[in-house]
């Protein structure tokens, strides 16, 4: 039975030698460094020999190849006697990269989700068919194992997939784990072993601009953090995760306006949301709640999360759209029933300009426009929620 684990490995601090069995030891320094080494005897010698550090060498990695080294012993053969490269001798899995790989960017991505995204598709797609096998011996084939059958029923997905793979097995190379050419990569790869993928453009199901009104008035009945969310999603026409992650110290009241960092920021730019008198109504009524978070959760411990307003849009008989719907209900309105240029309602979403010679000069981010914008739109709404529901039937 083994007597180490992983959790003993990952916390151990204690100077010393720690054994598992049948040769294996983790031997921790005063630095905290931590080596596996394999201790065995041949022609009445004790030798060691080293087989990596931890966590580039887990623990599960450091067992397989005592299993090589074991047989070659069986055989006759002594594992000094020959070459010693890491990579040669210690079996990492795809798996075992990739979580490695996750590990190392986690604190450069942007959200909580992206991680998320990464993790399921490899749990979902890319384990059951190379999460066991050794980076080192991952070829084309085995890639195209996983690919072939989502390519066209999920190309998006197949598509991050590819790219995902490709990056483990950049690191993997990187960390000499493996040699020669990736077998994921695409131009003069796999782009002539894969069709050209159907993209079919599916977009956000939008509530027509003529039912906000209705909408947010019944919004307003209910009493709760999500509904609060809702409204200010919809007045300001910022993204799901830009509102859920709403915190007190970005918001200037007194002027009305709220910066987001780039950290939260699709673009990785700073954004500056004009707050019309609607939108700080909604800030008032959630004044106090939480120290940190606007929307926080139900147990007070973090951010609303971004499913909250899909569940208040289902309790409303609004299932049909999604909160994402509503930067393109504002976007439609905005181009038929206002005359602001084009780029103050490109701005009001935090778009890019096509025009890059346009953006380059236009170094402004028009927010006393965008504010008169906001307000245009916010008054919209109230015309609409003002309206009796009677009376809106009749008229349709």
């Amino acid at each position: 039975m083994s007597k180490l684990t992983q959790t003993f490995v990952r916390t151990v601090q204690t100077p010393g030698s720690y054994h598992d069995e049948r040769g294996l030891l983790l031997r921790v320094g005063a630095s905290g460094s931590k080596r596996w080494i394999f201790r065995y005897q041949r022609a009445g010698r004790r030798h060691d020999l080293g087989l990596g550090s931890f966590p580039t060498v887990s623990l599960k990695a450091a067992r397989l190849a005592l299993d090589t080294l074991r047989l070659q012993l069986a055989q006759g053969h002594d594992p000094l006697a020959g070459p010693k490269p890491e990579a040669a001798q210690v079996r990492v899995t795809f798996r075992e990269e990739a979580e490695r790989y996750i590990s190392t960017h986690r604190p450069s991505w942007k959200n909580a989700r992206h991680v998320q995204q990464w993790q399921h598709s490899l749990r979902d797609h890319v384990y059951p068919l190379l999460g066991e096998q050794s980076v080192a011996l991952i070829g084309t084939d085995q890639v195209l194992q996983v690919l072939v059958p989502i390519w066209q029923q999920i190309p998006e997905t197949a598509s991050r997939l590819r790219n995902r793979i490709e990056l483990v097995l950049d690191a993997a190379k990187a960390r000499k784990l493996r040699d020669g050419e990736n077998p994921a990569r695409w131009r003069g790869h796999l782009d002539k072993l894969l069709p050209r993928q159907k993209r079919v453009q599916v977009h956000f199901a939008a509530m027509p601009a003529a039912e906000v009104g209705t909408f947010m008035r019944q919004l307003d009945s209910l009493d709760s953090t999500a509904a609060r969310a809702c409204e200010l999603l919809v007045l300001t026409a910022c993204r799901s995760a830009e509102i859920c992650g709403a915190l007190w110290d970005e918001f200037d009241l007194a002027n009305g306006i709220w910066t987001i960092g780039a950290q939260r920021m699709k673009a990785a730019r700073p954004h500056r949301v004009p707050l019309c008198t609607s939108a700080l109504q909604v800030l008032a009524q959630q004044a106090g709640k939480h120290p940190r978070y606007v929307f926080p959760n139900a147990r007070q411990s973090a951010a609303l999360p971004g499913n909250a307003l899909r569940r208040t849009m289902d309790e409303l008989g609004a299932s049909t759209y999604v909160p994402h719907g509503f930067r393109s209900t504002f976007r439609t309105w905005a181009a038929e029933h206002t005359q602001f240029p084009r780029e103050v309602c490109e701005m009001a979403l935090a778009h890019s300009l096509d025009d890059k010679v346009q953006a380059a000069y236009n170094r402004s981010d028009l927010l006393d426009k965008r504010r008169l914008l906001m307000q245009e739109w916010a008054a919209f709404i109230q015309q609409g929620a003002d309206v009796p529901v009677s009376l809106q039937a009749r008229a349709g």
